[in-house]
């Protein structure tokens, strides 16, 4: 059986964009919250996670796996060669939090990462960051995403200039009642303007 020659790993020149939890919090979290947040360039997972990897492997130990959900990560490979050994990738749609990656390590641990979308904002991304390394235990990685998300949702609302018409098309033709608006936004990939 011939053997599979894996490419060796890309490394990204730019400083890796992460923020860990102080390993000084006390070991009373529950269980799943966030031990920090990533802010990959892209997302092409083959081609980010390696220099975060070699990064964590240094502090955490040997990472030997990661769980993602596919939602955000396009293509999805079944490994990605990293500096000195290959990671494997598993992935759940539903059990697992779309902005959230697990990183496991044989017989050292796990470690939850807030993964912030790539194409954030700086000012949005610093405070995600420190929303996801709060020392209390940051909420779910979803929520801190929706609360972000919301906060742009407000600003736009407080930006907006009011507007006396409406126009026909919005009104239904029975009784003059406005087309109802959802409440709240899905939570998915999260596209923010640069303004240029």
């Amino acid at each position: 059986m011939p053997i599979a020659v894996l490419p060796s790993p890309r490394r990204e020149s730019p400083a890796l964009r992460l923020a860990l939890r102080s390993t000084d919090t006390p070991s009373t979290l529950r269980i799943g919250a966030l031990d920090g947040a990533w802010w990959p360039r892209s997302d092409d997972l083959a081609r980010e996670l390696p220099s975060l990897v070699e990064m964590l492997d240094r502090l955490w130990g040997r990472i030997t796996r990661v769980n993602v959900n596919p939602t955000n990560w396009q293509p999805l490979p079944h490994e990605v060669p990293v500096p000195g050994h290959v990671v494997k990738v598993g992935w759940f749609t539903t059990e697992q939090d779309p902005h959230k990656l697990l990183l496991m390590s044989y017989r050292l641990g796990r470690w939850d990462l807030l993964v912030i979308p790539p194409q954030t904002s700086q000012a949005a991304a610093a405070r995600l960051m420190a929303a996801a390394t709060d020392q209390d235990g940051a909420p779910g990685a979803s929520e801190i995403i929706a609360a972000e998300h919301g906060r742009h949702a407000d600003a736009d609302l407080l930006a907006a200039p009011p507007s006396d018409s409406v126009p026909e098309s919005v009104w239904e033709s029975e009784g003059g009642a406005a087309a109802s608006v959802p409440a709240s936004m899905p939570v998915g990939r999260m596209h923010v303007s640069s303004g240029g």
